[in-house]
């Protein structure tokens, strides 16, 4: 795919003019850093704020009386326990028990749903949901061309964002959300986030993203040196890796389940999702791999895709791996047989033909302060 081939969010411009290097990321053009570099951009989203575009990601309405129903047929969660202005994680599951897709469902009313799904996924999960319709008296809008997705996050994020909005940020709760006015822009206003700090995800009309990016600069007194700073790609992957929160595509994925991926706590297995019996099959066989969090206890960076050894045998591979610049570690996550999953367990990795020591910790990695 060529660069003029490539999807372009509606900050596209405003990322070139901040100096983004931008890459080709499942089809869209985005920025995968700016010039401060991304170990800055990770510490200042720890330690006070960081802004991220991720406009890419996919949106999808259901409508109707079985709206509930519906969505409860199709993913893993229980869709019954959320009430207005809540949301939660989920994710939608094959007949075997694979990973169509990882998302967020919102509940608006019980007749309004509202999906979030993966942005190199979002044609294929559209697909799975529209072919899942069947007798269900529901109404299915891709709405992705509906919203630009602006995240703010960090400990400075509620304060930041309390002084362009008249909402009341402190009483939304984690993984609930409100609509209200951001710099006097309708807005979807969640509590929600994907690096492992408190902050918010706003949704609004694309054509008002560069007026709110630009508004969130300034209220973050960027330029300073405690100010906000704007984040790629690259930033985003570190702080989910140290957060310990699963990637499509690398934890989860067609081939891999939400029982394998330590995600057991979003399946309801007492619902009747699609793929719920081959979960259950699959809990009381056993697991044959199961996912793990290791620390480097030797120099070097195990990467995704790495093979893992244990007693000279390879048990497993690496499906994130970085350096964790707020921890000052090399870390990753790996599957490996459940017999040598306990913590303190030593391993190898193969980093580039070079058998270097790794060990397993508990994860997450890194858990904010509350």
């Amino acid at each position: 795919m060529t660069d003029q081939n490539l999807k372009k969010t509606p900050l596209n411009a405003v990322h070139r003019e901040l100096g983004g290097r931008m890459v080709n990321y499942e089809g869209w053009d985005m920025p995968v850093l700016y010039p401060a570099g991304t170990i800055a951009e990770h510490l200042r989203t720890r330690t006070r704020s960081g802004l991220f575009d991720v406009s890419h990601m996919g949106e999808i309405h259901v409508d109707g009386p079985d709206a509930i129903p519906f969505v409860n047929h199709l993913t893993t969660n229980d869709v019954t326990r959320l009430v207005d202005g809540q949301a939660h994680y989920s994710a939608l599951t094959y007949e075997n028990g694979t990973v169509v897709d990882d998302l967020l469902v919102y509940r608006f009313g019980p007749e309004r749903l509202f999906l979030v799904v993966n942005a190199g996924t979002q044609d294929k999960d559209w697909e799975w949901i529209a072919s899942h319709k069947g007798d269900f008296d529901v109404d299915l809008r891709k709405a992705s061309d509906d919203y630009c997705q602006i995240a703010i996050q960090g400990p400075d994020a509620l304060g930041i964002l309390q002084t362009l909005t008249d909402t009341q940020l402190a009483d939304i709760k984690y993984y609930h959300f409100t609509e209200g006015t951001v710099d006097g822009v309708h807005s979807i206003i969640s509590r929600t986030g994907y690096t492992g700090e408190d902050g918010f995800e706003i949704y609004a009309e694309p054509s008002r993203a560069g007026q709110l990016w630009g508004k969130m600069l300034e209220a973050g007194n960027y330029g300073s040196d405690e100010g906000i700073l704007p984040c790629g790609l690259a930033a985003r992957n570190t702080l989910r890796l140290e957060s310990s929160m699963s990637l499509y595509g690398h934890e989860i994925s067609d081939e891999i389940t939400p029982l394998e991926a330590k995600l057991g706590w979003i399946c309801k297995l007492n619902t009747e999702f699609i793929g719920c019996e081959a979960l259950k099959a699959q809990k009381a066989g056993g697991l044959e791999r199961t996912l793990v969090g290791f620390e480097m206890s030797e120099p070097g960076i195990a990467r995704d895709g790495f093979d893992v050894y244990s007693a000279g045998e390879k048990v497993g591979y690496v499906t994130s791996g970085s350096p964790a610049p707020f921890l000052k570690k090399n870390i990753g996550m790996a599957y490996v047989p459940p017999a040598i999953s306990g913590s303190g367990t030593a391993l190898k990795i193969d980093v580039r033909g070079r058998m270097v020591g790794a060990v397993i910790v508990p994860m997450p990695f890194y858990k904010r302060e509350r």
